[in-house]
């Protein structure tokens, strides 16, 4: 039994995905068709960069769900693997319209439009400079959630993401992250600043999570057979009709990523299959369990050597 996940933001490099647009008319094709979509060169930004551009958040959301989307379809209309016949999908932040849309909920190109307004509201959603985020690396979150509650008077920051045990992010203010990091550096908890513009799955957010709410009440996601988990509950969504709620929600919710993985495998998944660029998430199933078959597909040789 196995999972197909898929990587959100942080995974982009420049050059993602350009050893499937050179060989693959089929690449070429959704690369083309998404810089028509969007009435923006999102190819060349991905292809050629500069990294300042791909690392724009209204640019990276959409550049990685391409090149996901993009290896997907090679593995199945070229080498004729069909990963639709995966248990579950799932994807981080980003990656869960992904997940979503390989799995046959959501259009390709409406997939792509959306994530370039979700990446915009996110980008645009608080003041340059005001918030951020910090990765908590060697502790566990309930550890984290009693040093929160217990010092609320003198700093305040919400758990982004849980990704696995000894890796969680926080999200705030940044006068408050930096209280927080000498906080824990004092109690001998390794921590780092993120590169990133601003304080993801927050509620400073609340102005992206408007924006998409009226993004998301324009579409309707079709029927699939195809199981999806979601970050807000870490488990399987039982009704289509519950994922535009679950996507509004993920804005400022929590992603739920160690609970999500452990809760597949609880479910019989034995081998996760990370679709897009970059092994991010690949190391995070390693920390989750270690007895589980983890495979990362970014190239063509990924592919050759897959066994499902």
């Amino acid at each position: 039994m196995f999972s197909v996940i898929f990587p959100g933001q942080g995974s982009q490099i420049v050059g993602m995905g350009k050893e499937f647009f050179d060989k693959y008319e089929i690449v070429k094709k959704l690369f083309q068709k998404a810089d028509d979509t969007l009435n923006l060169n999102i190819s060349k930004i991905i292809l050629d960069g500069p990294k300042e551009n791909l690392n724009l958040t209204a640019n990276t959301q959409p550049a990685i769900f391409l090149v996901s989307y993009s290896i997907f379809k090679v593995v199945k209309e070229e080498f004729n693997i069909d990963l639709n016949e995966a248990e579950y999908f799932a994807g981080h932040s980003l990656g869960e319209y992904s997940a979503l849309s390989c799995a046959g909920y959501l259009d390709f190109d409406k997939t792509i439009k959306i994530l370039r307004a979700r990446g915009e509201a996110m980008q645009n959603s608080v003041p340059k400079g005001e918030g951020g985020m910090l990765a908590v690396l060697g502790t566990k979150i309930d550890n984290i959630e009693k040093i929160l509650k217990d010092n609320e008077k003198n700093f305040k920051a919400q758990i982004a993401n849980d990704n696995s045990d000894g890796q969680i992010v926080l999200s705030g203010r940044n006068n408050d992250l930096e209280l927080i990091s000498v906080f824990l550096k004092n109690i001998k908890i390794k921590n780092i600043k993120l590169p990133v513009s601003a304080p993801f799955h927050c509620d400073m957010m609340a102005k992206a999570t408007g924006v998409m709410k009226e993004e998301l009440n324009k579409i309707d996601f079709k029927e699939s057979r195809n199981k999806l988990i979601s970050n807000v509950t870490a488990d399987e969504i039982q009704d289509v009709g519950d994922l535009k709620n679950l996507l509004i929600s993920q804005i400022e919710k929590r992603v739920r990523w160690r609970e999500s993985i452990i809760n597949m495998i609880n479910y019989g998944v034995k081998h996760f299959i990370e679709i897009g660029p970059g092994k991010v998430l690949t190391g995070l199933v390693k920390r989750i369990d270690q007895n589980v078959k983890i495979s990362s597909i970014n190239n063509q040789s990924d592919i050759e050597s897959l066994k499902i």
